[in-house]
């Protein structure tokens, strides 16, 4: 038994500094990403070894839920606020849960959530929990991602709210029976990879009756070269 518990205490993610960069320079920079080009040794003692990093923002996305009397489903079911939105580098038009870059400096990943939920669908909400954290893409990028589940929802009064533009003109927000946003997921029909985890992980925490929901400021394992 001792030895099983050791394991589960292991299950963790952790920082490691510890490999020395012999060389590198930032070779490209943008306002939403820059690429880096560096040699690192991984081992004592062995050959430099070349890697490429694209250095993203940080970024937030919300799973914003709704039951009961707020449901416009006829038995009260949950429902979840989506978007479609185009993506280039794709060429697809993606629904998508609300999300955003951490790209305002020193901004908390919490405010960062709000901003993007209003901005995105005119809403604001009363409760807040951590769902799940990510690293996008590890072998590659810095950027990290962090999924909130918002509850107490309720429209913001005209003045408040905020005019969209270029790609987020577009936005339609669209109350989906949240059952039918988990089908879509395990069918394959949706692929933004934010909605993806923020849908299934709120899929697992409803099933264990919300139990063990984080805290807004939970512990995140972020990258210490995020843009």
């Amino acid at each position: 038994m001792s030895g099983a518990r050791g394991r589960r205490e292991q299950l963790v993610d952790v920082r490691d500094a510890g490999r020395a960069v012999v060389d590198g320079a930032r070779v490209w920079s943008g306002p939403i990403f820059a690429v880096d080009d560096e040699r690192l040794v991984l081992s004592e003692g062995g050959e430099p070894v070349r890697r490429q990093t694209v250095v993203h923002h940080d970024a937030v996305n919300v799973v914003a839920w709704r039951e009961g009397e707020d449901s416009a489903q006829a038995d009260g079911a949950a429902e979840i606020l989506m978007v479609r939105q185009y993506r280039h580098p794709v060429r697809a038009m993606l629904w998508e849960i609300p999300a955003g870059l951490l790209d305002v400096p020193g901004e908390d990943p919490l405010a960062a959530a709000r901003r993007e939920l209003a901005e995105e669908t005119d809403y604001e909400a009363a409760s807040w929990h951590v769902l799940v954290d990510v690293y996008a893409s590890p072998g590659f990028t810095t950027e990290g991602g962090r999924s909130f589940l918002a509850r107490g929802l309720r429209m913001l009064p005209e003045a408040a709210r905020v005019r969209r533009e270029a790609e987020e003109a577009e936005f339609v927000p669209t109350w989906f029976r949240f059952d039918d946003v988990v089908d879509a997921v395990l069918a394959g029909r949706l692929h933004n990879p934010s909605t993806v985890m923020g849908v299934l992980a709120a899929d697992r925490a409803r099933a264990r009756g919300w139990e063990g929901l984080r805290p807004v400021g939970a512990r995140w394992l972020r990258s210490p070269r995020s843009l």
